[in-house]
Formats: structure tokens, sequence, C-alpha cells
């Protein structure tokens, strides 16, 4: 309220960063990759790119029982341009950590080619927005956390908040692998959950 008597606008960049596990957690990818292609199609409209936070965050959430690990990081801003200096810097961070290998295909009894599938995925969601947040400006080490903070990410785009929003993901593509050892390399912010 202070903020709005001064005629002064909190801007705030975060990032969100969750590792999940578990011969279940592929599908997820395929969230991913429609809602990439839906945000392409819009050419980056704001309107979808929510729309898009929404469905991954609600698919996130179903697969709370698959999350192992988790970090998250910010800051608030007064003025626009150096919240979108941290959202540019966030969003080339995370676009480095794409590092992933293929994962072989094999043969199985009835000579039908399958794909493995990873049983490593990292979700990096990074988000411009205004106002004060409190569930996504704290530490998110903890389910319960972590909940609150994408529910918060969804009643963000609601309330027409967001200003910016990139969602990365490793492995980038179903048939590639993230391995354990590229996850300890490449993601050593991540704190067990």
């Amino acid at each position: 309220m202070f903020n709005k008597m001064m005629g002064r606008t909190r801007y705030v960049v975060c990032r969100i960063m969750l590792h999940l596990s578990g011969s279940e957690v592929a599908p997820i990818l395929g969230v991913l990759n429609h809602s990439a292609r839906e945000a392409v199609d819009a050419e980056g409209d704001i309107e979808v790119m929510g729309e898009e936070l929404v469905s991954i965050c609600e698919s996130l959430l179903q697969y709370d029982q698959s999350w192992m690990s988790a970090a998250n990081e910010g800051d608030v801003f007064w003025k626009e341009e150096d919240a979108g200096d941290l959202f540019q810097e966030l969003f080339t961070d995370s676009a480095q950590r794409y590092l992933s290998q293929p994962l072989e295909g094999f043969v199985d009894n009835n000579d039908d080619f399958s794909v493995p599938v990873t049983r490593n995925v990292v979700v990096m969601i990074t988000v411009a927005y205004e106002g004060e947040v409190p569930e996504l400006e704290d530490d998110l080490s903890n389910i319960a956390a972590l909940q609150d903070a994408l529910k918060a990410l969804i009643d963000l785009h609601y309330k027409k908040k967001i200003r910016a929003v990139q969602v990365h993901w490793s492995p980038a593509q179903l048939g590639d692998e993230l391995t354990n050892d590229q996850l300890l390399q490449n993601f050593t912010d991540l704190i067990p959950l």
C-alpha cells in the first residue's frame, strides 16, 4: 500500500528450479514441449505465456511425489530496466544448463524400437512481476513452500501481474537423458527437499 502511495512500482524477478526424479516423470516433458510450441505460435504473447505457465505449474503440482530438490533466487527492483537486466541474466543462465545426452535406443523382445525415458527432469521457471508475493519471495527448500509458490504463480497470471515469463528444462526433449552426474555438475544450487 505504501509503494502505491509513493507512486512507485515494485518489480520482482525470480527463478524457481525444480528437480523431479523417477520412472514416471517423462510425461512432464510432453507438457513442457506442448507449452513451448504454444508460446512460439503466439509469438511470446504474455497472455498465452501466462496460460502455459498455469498449465506447467498445475502439472508440476500433480507430480509433487517426484520432487527431489529445488532452488530459488531473485531480487526486488524499483526500475523496470534493472528488473529486465536480471531477467535476461537468469534467462541466459537457465539456457546454458540444457546439457543432456541422447539416450541409446534398444530393441525389446518384440523387435519394436523403444526410446528409454529419462529419470531426471529439471524445470526452471523465471518470471518478472509487479507487486509483492511472499510465497515467491521466501525460502522454497521444502515441499509445502514450493507448492504455495507454484500456486502463487498461477494466481499472478489471473491477476495479470506477470510482465515476463520463461521456462527452460533439461533434458530438452524425450529421448535425451539428464544423468545423475550431469545433474550434480550443472545444477549445484539444488537443495534436497
